[in-house]
């Protein structure tokens, strides 16, 4: 995977940038490299003032924007949904509500007859709607029947058969589903003004391309779509809170074309039918006779597994990827003068120390989040939440903070799917993590196991000791932690000594093939 930083200066294409606080999409969602005419289109062009960070995968190429940013949820921080909605939590005075709900009930009132004007076709009009719930035996019992050694032909002709109805239940049954019915209205319901706000790409990626035949790189489309998956159903959680999204969806889920399918049922169905394939074509190869067919079978099995493969690898990068640009929003870390009243540094010295804060250790491309989670810290006086971070080489522990916020706070909708229920929670609070010693290497880390009986007197259970060593194997810092369950005590135990193995053969192999490298000549 490689990570090009580059300028493109006076260059105009679309492109993701910042204004403020704020990161603006010039183009909605992952759009790759054949789609940025679709970018353009929708979003135009602009120029390039700054440097940019390109991210790019293999097969796929991905454009987050200055920040890096490659998640679906980013562009919310501007969607003009969350603009409607926090000018509609600025104050009114009191008479101004008067007329409020006749007008909402106006409006829902003509968004249904709005829908009610929609015309949806009708898919038995398809030639092949009539085949596909048809059986190889039915389709050739009006013809003469094989002879006898021709029977391991009709066994590859009835798994090539079973390919061929699959695909056609798969675009009746799924596909056509999803763009005539869902998104189809949603379009028409957009040309007269309703829904406006809602974005076509983010909750259908490139679903018209999936109809198509492959083209390029084989299972492109699909890997297009997979990839902006977990982003679309998170966005469809969000406007499933609204009453005129839920009227729209509850009238396209009514349809009895659906079949009873909700949305979300449908548009996992690319994700099924994808990882299908090698299955369906295995079989067909078992039964083809012919040895040149055979290869050639198994050659595109391959490659359909090559193009899974491929995908869980950059689905599982963005997925970390977008979990630690969360992580570094979440996690504070203060300056050392506040985390340790005993260092005294002048208000003169300390633009020194700000030069080197430490939010860009938490990058996705330098090391991997094995283990999180909520824990007690016993101190002196007190019982303090924190919650640690267990990183591939090194220990974070963090205090969590909850600011309750008050009303015209941030939407909820805008919390990372992929954090842990106790970081959203900390987040729809408006709280954060800070940090309260600095991180502590795995090969300078002791994880020790408390008796009970030692401990019953304070009131501790399922406790457990983190010591932070230094290089002199002194001790500089010591966390007493409590665990909610023997059981959970256990597994964190369990997961630190085995991320400090591993830890350190890494380091250990590293030495070996520093010393066993071939040694460079002498002249140079």
């Amino acid at each position: 995977m490689d990570l090009q930083i580059f300028s493109r200066r006076q260059k105009k294409e679309p492109f993701w940038y910042q204004k403020g606080d704020k990161i603006i999409p010039a183009t909605m969602g992952l759009v790759p490299s054949d789609l940025t005419s679709l970018g353009q289109r929708n979003s135009g062009f602009y120029e390039r003032r700054r440097s940019s960070v390109v991210l790019n995968l293999p097969g796929l190429e991905v454009f987050p924007g200055d920040l890096l940013v490659s998640d679906g949820a980013a562009d919310y921080l501007c969607h003009p949904l969350l603009l409607l909605n926090s000018e509609s939590k600025k104050p009114r005075w009191p008479f101004s509500k008067r007329g409020v709900g006749k007008d909402k009930h106006k409006h829902i009132s003509d968004l249904e007859n709005c829908l009610s004007s929609v015309k949806i076709t009708e898919f038995r009009d398809y030639e092949f709607h009539s085949l596909k719930d048809k059986t190889w035996n039915e389709v050739v019992e009006t013809h003469q029947k094989l002879p006898v050694d021709q029977l391991d032909l009709r066994k590859q002709q009835e798994a090539v058969w079973e390919l061929f109805t699959s695909e056609c239940t798969y675009f009746l049954d799924h596909l056509l589903v999803l763009k005539m019915i869902f998104m189809n209205t949603l379009k028409y319901l957009q040309t007269h003004e309703y829904l406006l706000d809602v974005d076509l790409w983010r909750l259908f990626a490139n679903l018209e391309e999936l109809s198509q035949y492959f083209r390029g790189s084989l299972c492109q489309s699909h890997q297009i779509y997979c990839l902006n998956y977990s982003a679309a159903v998170f966005y469809l959680e969000s406007l499933r809170q609204r009453n005129d999204f839920g009227i729209y969806l509850k009238w396209c889920e009514q349809n009895e074309q659906c079949r009873r399918l909700h949305l979300p049922e449908l548009l996992v169905a690319p994700l099924h039918r994808l990882t299908r394939y090698p299955l369906l074509l295995k079989n067909i190869w078992k039964r083809s006779t012919d040895s040149t067919e055979k290869i050639m079978i198994y050659s595109i099995k391959e490659k359909v597994e090559k193009s899974i493969r491929d995908l869980e690898g950059k689905v599982k990068w963005l997925d970390n990827f977008q979990k630690f640009r969360h992580l570094q929003e979440i996690i504070v870390w203060p300056p050392l003068w506040d985390r340790d009243k005993r260092f005294f540094i002048p208000e003169c010295l300390k633009h020194i120390f700000k030069e080197h804060m430490a939010e860009s250790i938490l990058s996705p491309t330098n090391r991997h989040l094995l283990y999180e989670g909520k824990l007690t810290l016993a101190e002196s006086t007190r019982f303090l939440d924190v919650y640690l971070f267990l990183f591939d080489d090194f220990l974070l522990v963090t205090k969590t903070k909850r600011n309750k916020k008050k009303v015209g706070g941030s939407d909820s909708s805008l919390i990372c799917h992929s954090l842990t229920p106790e970081l959203q929670t900390v987040i729809k609070e408006g709280g954060s993590c800070t940090v309260l010693d600095q991180p502590i290497p795995l090969d300078r880390l002791v994880v020790k196991s408390i008796d009970p009986l030692h401990m019953s007197a304070f009131g501790l259970r399922n406790a457990f000791l983190i010591q932070h060593e230094n290089r002199y194997q002194q001790c500089i810092a010591a966390f007493l932690l409590q665990a909610q369950t023997e059981n959970i005590k256990k597994t964190w135990m369990t997961q630190i000594t085995s991320a400090i193995s591993c830890f350190i053969k890494r380091q250990e192999t590293k030495k070996i093939s520093l010393f066993t490298s071939p040694v460079e000549s002498s002249e140079i």
